[in-house]
């Protein structure tokens, strides 16, 4: 059963004042007197009185005989006909437009150093590389490959979204986006530079650099972050072989930006 505090809410927003229970309801406040009360009936004169009011506006209106509607040129049956009530035309209900939901991306990313690049990988597994992982040791042959040093140091946690999981604030696109840029310009910020960023994988891609898997293997710039480039995610490059030949190429074009052309 509810209190009476809230039962008396309830009926306030009904907008009833009064009102009695057909059984006696446990914690209710005793019911008012006053609306046991019935009206007492008109005494005589009162009513009389009123009748006579009521007879007398009905009688000032004078009735229309037929001749004299035929003379003002209306047939007789369309003045005595009752008026048609006009029709009530309800509003229609107000549209709502609910906004579609938008998913809250799933990745993690981990930020390393080598030499004069950071390079932002994706994992695979979405757990830190062991140092026989497969997805780890091609990162270690692409890092030869550029000429930089094999073993990346790592620079701090990996970054696993959505950060709070459950939670019922903006976690979307946009937030992840903000996050991470945000993360990549501190380390920026306090590190010892970065000539290339490396963006490995979809998720790199898509919140750091704001770009598609049509960007793989190109170089982009990147407000607050600079100079980076677009790789595939280690575990495409290994599911699909044909996808390094383009990387080395680029790889190629831009490997004098972390590593001096030997002259």
């Amino acid at each position: 059963m509810i209190s009476e505090q809230r039962r008396r809410a309830y009926l306030g927003a009904m907008q009833v004042d009064s009102w009695l229970p057909v059984h006696a309801l446990p914690f209710a406040a005793a019911s008012r007197p006053a609306i046991f009360l019935l009206p007492e009936p008109l005494s005589l004169p009162v009513a009389a009185a009123q009748a006579e009011v009521e007879a007398t506006e009905t009688s000032s209106v004078a009735p229309v005989s037929a001749m004299q509607q035929v003379r003002a040129g209306l047939e007789p049956s369309s003045q005595l006909a009752p008026a048609a009530a006009p029709e009530t035309v309800e509003p229609a209900p107000l549209a709502t437009t609910v906004a579609p939901r938008v998913a809250v991306p799933r990745f993690t990313l981990q930020l390393y150093r080598a030499g004069a690049c950071l390079l932002l990988v994706e994992l695979p597994t979405g757990e830190a590389f062991q140092s026989r992982d497969p997805a780890y040791l091609l990162l270690k042959d692409l890092l030869r490959a550029a000429g930089l040093p094999d073993s990346p140091q790592l620079l701090g946690d990996p970054v696993r979204w959505p950060l709070l999981a459950g939670s019922n604030l903006d976690q979307g696109p946009q937030a992840a986006r903000d996050f991470l840029q945000g993360f990549v310009a501190a380390q920026l910020e306090g590190g010892q530079g970065c000539a290339c960023l490396w963006l490995v994988g979809l998720p790199a891609l898509r919140y750091a650099g704001e770009v598609e898997d049509e960007m793989y293997n190109r170089e982009l710039q990147i407000e607050g972050l600079g100079s980076a480039w677009a790789l595939p995610g280690l575990e495409l490059l290994m599911e699909e072989p044909l996808r390094k030949a383009p990387l080395w190429q680029a790889m190629r074009r831009l490997m004098s930006r972390w590593k001096p052309v030997d002259g």
